[in-house]
Order: structure tokens, then C-alpha cells, then sequence
């Protein structure tokens, strides 16, 4: 069987070639969610990509309460429970850096963005997205832009270094990682604010991000790893926040489009890609945004599924029967007094309704 690594690469090469493949990469640590996706990519015949972000699973557990080993093999069991092979699923790391300790010192939050790295590696992660476009506590500079990009490339190249080290001390007869740089313009999650329109990088930024970072792997000694650097993130014009999409215009990315031609083994990675018609997906992967994250979206139709089932047993049953098991009330109650998590939310969906 060939492996989902080695698939996963093959469809980043036909993008390349113009022959408008893509992935969508799952971004949930809901368990009905994955089991959906599991046999979504079972029936299509197809690898299975799953990603976890650095607030979700880290060293210390996250907002899930799970830390990457515990991540891989609950997603393994999920897949051994649909009679899916675990060959077929590749593991992705999101946004992996010091986003979660930003504010500590950059010597503090580093520290702990090795030890998270280290620990995705040796859980078996494959795919890894180096982010470090975040200011820490005592970084210099104007906050209302992005970090100083030579700074950004340094950190990068410093969380490779270890990638690889951790690879080579744990992880020697599996394939080497392959890794992602670049980052989107909001943070993690979809937009906060409110925005009248969310341009596309220019080509000048995504250009210049991806010499930068290559030139500090060069100077850290990671010459022979940049073959393995395999996608960008860039922004193309998607967004999505509580109560607006903003769609794909295919229009406004075209020069985008058009630079990752110049880079060889380069495809781009795009983020918050949820709630896009699917026509405009299918544009997306056409124009080189080959890789697609999508994760509220999946949660928010299941939500969307359990709703409907409260309404009809209501309907059928009526509210006061003894059988009827509600999950409006606890969620609706849950969600105003965690607003910041979502580990106690995703606990009353499991008991209130499964």
C-alpha cells in the first residue's frame, strides 16, 4: 500500500503540473467529526489529512486536554474503529511556534515551542507547519504589523533544526517530515474584528517570505531540508468570522496565483477556506491553493445535525417527554461561560446527545 505521505506528495506535484488536484485537511478534535471524515475518505478511496493547531494539542495538553501522542493515537483509534489504515492517515501539526506562550519572553516562549516540536515528531507527525510570526512579550516593534520577517526566519529555521534532530534521534525508518512556512494574516481560528474586505498577500510579501526563510535555513546549515519545505501559507482573499463569509475572489489572487509557479516544489496552503461555495474550493485548487483547512465548518454542521435531531424528537415526542435528551440549553449555557475553550463545550455535545 502506498503510503499517505507519499500520496499526499503526488497531489502537491499534480497542482504543481496544473492538473487541479488539492487536499482539504481536516482541523477537529471532535470525535463524530473525524468518524464523518474517516468514512468521507474511505467511501472517496482517498488519504485522510488531519491537522491539530498548537492551542488544541501541545506538551502540556491543550484546550483539548490531549498532548500529541495521545492526539495520533486517538485519531488511530478512530480509524482502526472504521476499519480505515492508519497508513492511509496523514498527521498534520498547525501553527506550530510560540503561539500559545506569546506572552512570555521570546526566549521563554522559543523554549517551549522546541519542546512542542520535539513532541510532535515523536508522535509521528508528518506534516509540519513552522509559524513563527508571532510577537512574544519582549519583541520589539510596531504590533499593528507583522514581525520583523529576518526574526520570523531565524525562529523558523531554529524549530527545523530541532524537527530534524528529533527526527533523526526517534524517528529514523519512518519518512523525514515535510514542512510548511508562512503564515495567514489573522490569527488562528478565522477573523475577530470586524473587516470590510480581506485582501490576498501580495507577491511581493509571499516572494519575499519565501526567500527569507530559505536564505536562514541556508546560513542554519538546513540546505538539504528545503527540498522538504513543501507549501506556503498565504492569504487569499478568505475569511470567515461569527456572522459574514468573505468569499473567494478569484479575480484579486491571480497574480498570487501565478507566483508560486516561480518556486519549484512549492504549493500554497490556504486557512480558513470553511463555508466557500464549492465552486469557489474548486477555484481555489485550480489557482495553486492546493492544500485547504477547514474545521469550524465541519463542527458547525454537526452542531447544525443535533439541533435538527433535538427539533424533530420535540416535534415527534414533545418537549416534556421523559425521553427526550436536550442539547440546546447546555450548549447555548456552556458556550457563554467558556468562551475561550471549546474542551468543556465539546464535553456536553458527547453527554448530553451521543
Amino acid at each position: 500500500m502506498n503510503s499517505a505521505i507519499n500520496i499526499f506528495l503526488d497531489i502537491l506535484g499534480e497542482n504543481k503540473k496544473g492538473n487541479a488536484k488539492g487536499i482539504y485537511s481536516v482541523c477537529s478534535a471532535n470525535s463524530e467529526v473525524i468518524e464523518a471524515c474517516i468514512k468521507q475518505a474511505k467511501a472517496d478511496g482517498s488519504i485522510l489529512l488531519v491537522e491539530s493547531t498548537s492551542n488544541q494539542v501541545d506538551q502540556f495538553g491543550g484546550y483539548t486536554g490531549m498532548k500529541p501522542v495521545d492526539f495520533v493515537n486517538f485519531i488511530y483509534d478512530l480509524a482502526q474503529k472504521n476499519n480505515f489504515p492508519k497508513e492511509m492517515v496523514l498527521l498534520g501539526g498547525d501553527h506550530l511556534g510560540p503561539n500559545a506562550w506569546q506572552k512570555l519572553t521570546a526566549k521563554e516562549a522559543m523554549s517551549n515551542a522546541k519542546v512542542l516540536i520535539e513532541e510532535y515528531i515523536k508522535a509521528g507527525y508528518l506534516k509540519i507547519h513552522l509559524d513563527t510570526s508571532m510577537f512574544c512579550s519582549d519583541d520589539t516593534g510596531d504590533r499593528s504589523g507583522p514581525l520583523q520577517d529576518e526574526l520570523v526566519a531565524e525562529r523558523a529555521a531554529m524549530l527545523c533544526r530541532v524537527a530534524e534532530d528529533t527526527w533523526a534521534k526517534h524517528r529514523q525508518g519512518y519518512p523525514k517530515p515535510v514542512y510548511i512556512i508562512g503564515t495567514e494574516v489573522p490569527v488562528p481560528g478565522g477573523a475577530r474584528e470586524e473587516e470590510d474586505e480581506v485582501h490576498p498577500t501580495t507577491t511581493k510579501d509571499a516572494g519575499h517570505t519565501v526567500l527569507t526563510i530559505k536564505k536562514s535555513f541556508k546560513n542554519a546549515g538546513l540546505s538539504e531540508v528545503w527540498d522538504r519545505v513543501i507549501g506556503l501559507v498565504v492569504q487569499p482573499g478568505v475569511e470567515f468570522g461569527d456572522d459574514r463569509v468573505f468569499k473567494y475572489q478569484r479575480e484579486k489572487a491571480i497574480t498570487l496565483s501565478k507566483k508560486i509557479l516561480e518556486f519549484d516544489h512549492l504549493v500554497y496552503e490556504a486557512h480558513s477556506t470553511d463555508y466557500q461555495t464549492e465552486a469557489n474550493l474548486k477555484a481555489l485548487v485550480e489557482d495553486h491553493f492546493c492544500i485547504l483547512k477547514v474545521g469550524p465548518w465541519l463542527t458547525f454542521a454537526y452542531r447544525e445535525a443535533l439541533f435538527a435531531l433535538e427539533a424533530m424528537e420535540i416535534e415527534i415526542l414533545g418537549k416534556d417527554h421523559k425521553t427526550c435528551r436536550t442539547c440546546v440549553k447546555p450548549l447555548k449555557l456552556q458556550c457563554l461561560q467558556n468562551r475561550n475553550t471549546g474542551r468543556n463545550i465539546t464535553r456536553v455535545m458527547r453527554k448530553k446527545v451521543i
